[in-house]
């Protein structure tokens, strides 16, 4: 990957971590660079995500920072190669804008998603006609499919990343509100009852007349990364983007907007009983 295709969310992870392992060992940019007899601004870089950094390098800065956890060096590590990975969404043309390629990179090196919907169907458990349908309301006719194709290859990760898993809570309207046609809207609950029956799969559904605050209604996910510790991050969505909420004080709001969803949410039996009826419903 050019220094030209940086910052990607990857690098702006590591350089994170880098900046503050070299905060906690109570070092400044100036000691970084001696250490790799380079000049400030590349120490700058590579805390701000805007370049990689060689292996050497990074064993010199994690020896200097003093971290001697093995498995907290080896994450690093193993991030600091996969900034260059090349993602199967990096083909996909100029409809997936840096946004979406973002949340994907967050999704395909997470272990384990928590997401929370209000409107709609959580992209993982969507059916192709029923992104179809979603995406046609708002979205330039050439730029649907293309969409579609990335959001069908999303879903792999629950088939085929092992130890991937997917807890979803969704309000009640949003099942009410499938549009389309009658097909559209069985296949997308039918899809949704087996979904909720896997392994890796746990799907709740936030009944209407549930009590929490008006402000746990927005939706937002919870990405637990693959690291060492393991790694929290937040991200909502918005009508002109994302914004990814990293501060311990934020995450530890939303994991606990997160619990009591789930506390008030009906259980996974339960929910997939409430789907099994509405499908009854609707094909009356």
């Amino acid at each position: 990957m050019a220094q030209s295709d940086m910052p990607t969310m990857r690098s702006r992870r590591l350089g994170g971590e880098l900046r503050q392992l070299r905060l906690n060992a109570g070092l400044k940019v100036q000691d970084a660079a001696e250490a790799l007899e380079c000049g400030q601004p590349k120490i700058s870089q590579i805390e701000n995500g805007k370049r990689g950094i060689r292996p050497l390098d990074l064993t010199t800065l994690l020896n200097l920072y003093g971290l001697e956890d093995e498995r907290q060096r080896a994450s690093l590590k193993r991030l600091a190669k996969e900034i260059h990975k090349v993602d199967w969404w990096s083909g996909q043309g100029p409809f997936l804008h840096d946004v979406l390629k973002d949340y994907l990179m967050l999704e395909a090196d997470s272990q384990a998603v928590r997401t929370f919907e209000p409107m709609v169907i959580p992209g993982l458990l969507q059916t192709e006609a029923y992104m179809q349908q979603q995406f046609s309301v708002v979205t330039p006719v050439e730029q649907i499919q293309p969409l579609v194709e990335t959001r069908i290859k999303r879903k792999e990760l629950l088939n085929n990343k092992l130890g991937f898993k997917l807890r979803a809570v969704i309000d009640a309207p949003a099942l009410h509100r499938i549009g389309g046609t009658k097909d559209v809207v069985l296949g997308q609950l039918e899809h949704l009852l087996d979904a909720g029956g896997w392994s890796n799969v746990n799907v709740q559904v936030l009944p209407v007349d549930a009590a929490l605050p008006m402000e746990q209604y927005a939706p937002f996910t919870v990405f637990s990364l693959e690291a060492e510790p393991p790694v929290d991050v937040v991200w909502l969505e918005h009508l002109t983007g994302g914004t990814l909420l990293e501060q311990r004080p934020d995450v530890q709001a939303y994991a606990g907007a997160w619990d009591d969803l789930t506390a008030a949410a009906l259980s996974p039996a339960e929910s997939r009983q409430y789907i099994r009826e509405l499908i009854e419903e609707r094909r009356t």
